[in-house]
């Protein structure tokens, strides 16, 4: 690890959000001071997450986190030595950790990526995770679909029905829900893809249906995949256990948790972000708040 960041301005981490724990102990004794570290995307809590376990892993460097709000490209593995991009995205919220230095990563990010925008602090960056809402209750709905036909239909276009777009919405509304209870703005789902993708609808269900970017993604192969893996623990995880210290209701966002934790057989509450892997546990909201926007 040493070898691989020496030197670099920049530390673009694009992994799955389940190897950010690891990743961060790795790199703590090797990085430097004033060196940024990207995760992109950071999911929900990423650059907290990081931030907490270099300190803990006895980072003496002062190195500058930030995340991405979503993974700049719509893209999908076409095999282990090549991807597809469908489409890159028009804009991405990112922001450091601390927000007062994301204007100095984005002048450096510029360079080489003009559609990173800056975010109001990482908690708008990690709430405006949209694969959040997307990717888990949808795996998990279409569960026997995918099971029968190992992923091969339109995952989007297809397995987004009146239906399911209208449980996606509930956990879209826990998860503004959370974001309002922090003090912070957040986008909507529907708003994002017509942000993100030119993409219009009166409801979440027409939006999806209008984003032309989702056009020939299949689903997932099976059950066993990242959009459960990963998105559960590292998204929905954090989402509803800064809900249930914050007194905002997740009922629909710990039903996804539930199920996916039985489809796997694995605790995913245990293993994912909690605010105590995040460092937030029993701060007030005006804390976490200073914690993000000010406090080095």
């Amino acid at each position: 690890m040493a070898q691989a960041i020496a030197g670099a301005d920049v530390v673009m981490v694009v992994t799955p959000s389940t190897a950010h724990r690891s990743l961060a102990r790795l790199m703590a004794p090797a990085l430097a001071d004033g060196q940024i570290v990207v995760l992109n995307p950071g999911r929900t809590g990423g650059a907290l997450e990081f931030r907490k376990e270099i300190a803990e892993a006895g980072c003496a460097a002062r190195p500058v986190v930030a995340e991405a709000q979503t993974f700049v490209y719509a893209s999908r593995a076409v095999s282990r030595f090549e991807g597809h991009i469908f489409k890159i995205k028009n804009g991405v919220a990112l922001a450091a950790l601390p927000s007062h230095w994301t204007p100095e990563v984005l002048d450096v990010l510029d360079l080489a990526y003009p559609q990173f925008k800056a975010g109001d602090s990482v908690l708008v960056t990690s709430l405006e995770n949209i694969g959040a809402v997307f990717h888990p209750a949808l795996t998990i709905l279409n569960a026997g679909w995918i099971e029968e036909t190992h992923g091969d239909f339109e995952y989007y276009l297809q397995g987004i029905t009146p239906s399911i777009a209208l449980i996606l919405q509930r956990i879209d509304d826990e998860r503004l829900a959370v974001a309002r209870a922090l003090g912070v703005r957040s986008m909507s789902a529907r708003e994002w893809l017509y942000l993100s993708y030119d993409a219009p609808g009166a409801d979440l269900y027409e939006a999806i249906h209008n984003t032309e970017a989702y056009r020939g993604i299949k689903a997932p192969p099976s059950i066993a995949h990242r959009y459960i893996f990963e998105d559960v623990p590292m998204s929905l995880v954090p989402i509803a256990s800064l809900g249930k210290q914050l007194g905002v209701d997740v009922s629909t966002t710990d039903m996804i948790i539930e199920l996916g934790s039985i489809l796997h057989g694995v605790d995913y509450r245990a293993e994912g972000r909690t605010v105590e892997r995040l460092g937030l546990a029993g701060l007030s909201v005006k804390e976490i708040l200073r914690l993000v926007v000010g406090a080095d």
